[in-house]
């Protein structure tokens, strides 16, 4: 659990109460549309939505959002594909914003520098790299320092580069939005945790050196 208090809200289908940041805010358009409202700054009453594509997809199907804005609304049919594309630019905007803070850096080098230093707050590895290239690597200590719920291309799109398999963001500045909204992204693209090997703890923050073998490069 975080320390920093945090307004709660109940998502409509569990019926659960939890931080905003573990949810998802909707509101009806005027012309009766359900939009995602990810900042929460759009006007209207807020509809609360679990960040879970299971529980997204079981609001769209079965008249929780009618019900909640007490009136006749339309659901896009593609409304899960839309909040999973807008969370992954929320998430990819964040780090650009952290990269060109200095606050976030990618290679496998300069990752494995920042998480063997105690610098890095989170551990950055595309979903879509080898078992082989992740497993390089272990997550600094603490709660959901492991983000891997973005896909090679657009953890290059933060970088600037066509593609990036490690990346690390550094402790303070944008850390904990980016660590919210990716584990929303977790939720609602349904990625699944790699799990880190034993040989990782040469390169996370046990410190030690790299086994002998070819260090790929993205």
């Amino acid at each position: 659990m975080k320390d920093r208090d945090e307004p709660e809200r109940r998502c409509i289908v569990t019926r659960d109460t939890g931080p905003k940041a573990g949810l998802i805010r909707f509101v009806a358009a005027p012309d009766g549309e359900i939009v995602p409202d990810l900042a929460g700054r759009l006007p209207g009453r807020g509809i609360w939505v679990s960040a879970d594509r299971k529980v997204l997809a079981q609001a769209t199907a079965k008249g929780h959002f009618a019900r909640a804005a007490r009136r006749q609304v339309r659901v896009p049919p593609d409304l899960v594909e839309r909040v999973e594309a807008l969370l992954a630019a929320r998430v990819v905007e964040l780090l650009s914003l952290a990269r060109k803070a200095g606050q976030a850096v990618a290679g496998l080098e300069k990752t494995k520098d920042a998480l063997v230093s105690g610098g890095a707050a989170l551990l950055l590895q595309a979903a879509d790299g080898s078992e082989r290239e992740r497993a390089r690597l272990r997550p600094p200590e603490g709660e959901n320092s492991l983000v891997s719920c973005l896909l090679g291309h657009e953890l290059g799109l933060a970088f600037a580069r066509d593609r990036v398999i490690h990346a690390a963001v550094l402790a303070g500045g944008l850390g904990d939005r980016v660590r919210d909204e990716a584990q929303r992204l977790s939720g609602i693209r349904d990625v699944e945790q790699p799990a880190a090997s034993p040989d990782a703890k040469a390169f996370g923050t046990g410190g030690g050196r790299p086994p002998q073998e070819r260090l790929e490069t993205e």
